[in-house]
């Protein structure tokens, strides 16, 4: 797998990055992996802890499993004014986690954001690549509830 995806790009540098946002999008638990590591360092021919380097620099980057619906909860400012802690205990209650920790049935992984870029609907979080503002307690229970149910 992860050859195929390197082989889509011209084995150079540059490429380092879309390289592994395609490994960890096509990863089902979301992650890039150290075998990952050391198929694009051999590709790119570059030092496999430079790709650490990059992975851990980035927060967008997980070099551990994550869950299928990863949960991303904005901290920035307007958010924590309008109540983003609150979000943040009602999230760990109800998922039964800690940040960045993934819930025992692999279905969710708790993350924090620095900014999703959507302040004027504070508090914000974003499930995968779907946005949800104007969060409440009540709306936070629906949202993760209705993934549930899709999920089973």
């Amino acid at each position: 797998m992860y050859t195929e995806i390197c082989n889509k790009y011209t084995p150079e540098k540059h490429n380092l990055i879309q390289i592994l946002h395609e490994i960890q999008d096509t990863h089902p638990q979301h992650y890039i992996s150290a075998e990952a590591v050391k198929t694009v360092a051999d590709y790119l021919g570059i030092a496999e802890n430079h790709i650490y380097g990059v992975l851990t620099f980035y927060t967008m980057y997980s070099t551990t499993p994550r869950g299928k619906n990863i949960i991303r909860l904005c901290e920035s400012p307007p958010c924590y004014i309008k109540g983003s802690q609150n979000i943040l205990r009602k999230l760990k209650s109800m998922l039964d986690v800690q940040t960045g920790e993934t819930t025992q049935d692999g279905l969710f992984t708790l993350e924090l954001s620095a900014c999703l870029g959507v302040c004027g609907n504070a508090p914000v979080m974003m499930i995968n690549d779907d946005m949800y503002g104007d969060l409440t307690d009540e709306r936070v229970e629906e949202i993760i509830e209705k993934i549930r149910r899709g999920n089973q």
